[in-house]
């Protein structure tokens, strides 16, 4: 099976258990969307498939804002969202800067008010009260592409009003990520807030490259200039004529083929800690781009496949007996990295050799490699097909490459399935209920 490799991203397919063969008779019907992309990357932010196009837009609008909100020197910031309006962020903050980032280098520390829980705002609240108290500066980013989150209003709502009590200025310390025109969008001007525009053809889940993520991560110190080079480098291999040259196109028809032999869980098992919060935005991704009632004709046809998150090698000692001995329902990527951002190593002491032998003096990365490879070679024995995604490092140019290649073969994979990877009918189902039971309706 096809290897590909770009300039420092490499995916292999070759545990597949899918013949080349199988993947040409795709490839003819997979022209026919890879075209439809070219187009897109033509035409700006003018098609549903807009989101390929971000990471060639100089941004100018945001670094203006991010390095406003620098000189205020805060010490905290709120990103007020959920779903599509955070996931991403916080995908590439704890990638990058580690999910430890507040505990250990934290120079304006991040919080994400991301549902409606009294436990965690009282908990926010409290941890930005004192800072608050003694004049220090806090920054709340509400996000809401609609502008009519019942989840995000509410919590913006409660942070806004702490930060009137404390601060004359509390104007400067908002800023609002939203569409032009919404609610949100004119409520926020009518305050006096500065606000960001999100394109109108961008779905939330495919924002990541859009002020919803560039914002909070360029404030927190994030390189978003190498961020989006990674994913440019990406959008272009992606956007390959060839199927065998395409790495999006090529992994969508492996999804696709799997679950068409009754492989409806696909398992992104990430083998670093720090990756966690990448394979959540990933499940969003999925799971709202293409588990459809429908197909794009308004066929039923109750599509999908379940997005599962692992981590290794910690949930290999709470899975591994069902990924290795239970049904042939999975296909699994897993996913490791090259340079660690640290080297520890064991003692080279004989103290605990009758323990565990063959570790003393090891790298931890030396033993988690070990781990992978023979997590992968029990999958080979036991015929469970799996791809393969290693990243050089843990750098923003390596996670822009991972998550430009997943949000396209996305919009591969529901092309395939036949199904519309840019709505989210059922989503909005939820929603009007939830205002209707707020209104009194129910």
């Amino acid at each position: 099976m096809p290897h590909w490799v770009s300039e420092e991203m490499n995916i292999s397919f070759e545990g597949s258990l899918i013949e080349g063969g199988e993947i040409d008779l795709l490839g003819e019907q997979l022209q026919n969307e890879i075209d439809s992309m070219n187009r897109a990357a033509r035409l700006g932010y003018e098609d549903e498939r807009a989101s390929i196009n971000l990471p060639i837009d100089d941004h100018q609008e945001v670094r203006r804002v991010v390095e406003e909100k620098r000189e205020l020197d805060p010490e905290y910031l709120v990103v007020v969202g959920l779903g599509g309006s955070n996931l991403g962020t916080v995908a590439v903050q704890e990638a990058v800067l580690g999910r430890l980032y507040n505990q250990v280098t934290a120079k304006t520390k991040v919080l994400y008010a991301d549902t409606v829980d009294s436990g965690l705002l009282r908990d926010i609240t409290a941890l930005l009260e004192p800072v608050l108290r003694r004049g220090g500066n806090v920054i709340i980013n509400g996000v809401s592409k609609s502008g009519g989150t019942t989840e995000t209003v509410a919590n913006f709502q409660i942070l806004v009003e702490l930060l009137k009590r404390y601060k004359k200025d509390h104007k400067d310390c908002i800023v609002v990520t939203t569409d032009t025109g919404s609610k949100f969008w004119k409520f926020a001007k009518g305050e006096g807030y500065e606000v960001l525009e999100m394109p109108r053809l961008v779905g939330g889940r495919y924002s990541v490259f859009s002020p919803v993520g560039l914002f909070p991560l360029g404030l927190l110190g994030i390189d978003t200039v190498r961020l989006l080079s990674g994913a440019r480098v990406m959008r272009d291999r992606c956007l390959q004529s060839e199927v065998v040259d395409n790495p999006a196109a090529l992994s969508a028809a492996h999804m696709f083929l799997h679950s068409r032999r009754g492989r409806n869980i696909y398992n992104l098992f990430l083998f670093s800690p720090d990756l966690e919060s990448v394979g959540k935005w990933y499940r969003q991704l999925m799971g709202e781009s293409i588990g459809k009632r429908c197909s794009r004709d308004g066929e039923a046809v109750f599509e999908g496949i379940t997005p599962t998150v692992a981590i290794g090698s910690t949930d290999l000692h709470s899975m591994a007996q069902l990924y290795l001995g239970g049904p042939q329902d999975k296909y699994t990527t897993f996913v490791g990295v090259d340079e660690p951002k640290a080297e520890v190593r064991l003692p080279e002491t004989e103290t605990y050799s009758s323990l565990v032998e063959g570790i003393r003096g090891l790298s931890l990365k030396e033993i988690m490699d070990a781990i992978l490879q023979g997590v992968k070679a029990a999958y080979v024995k036991g015929k469970r097909p799996f791809s393969e995604i290693t990243l050089p490092d843990m750098s923003e140019r390596s996670i822009g490459q991972i998550l430009q290649y997943k949000m396209m073969e996305m919009m591969y994979l529901g092309f395939l399935l036949d199904v519309n990877p840019f709505d989210q009918p059922n989503v909005e189902e939820y929603k009007v209920e939830t205002r209707r039971v707020l209104e009194g309706v129910i």
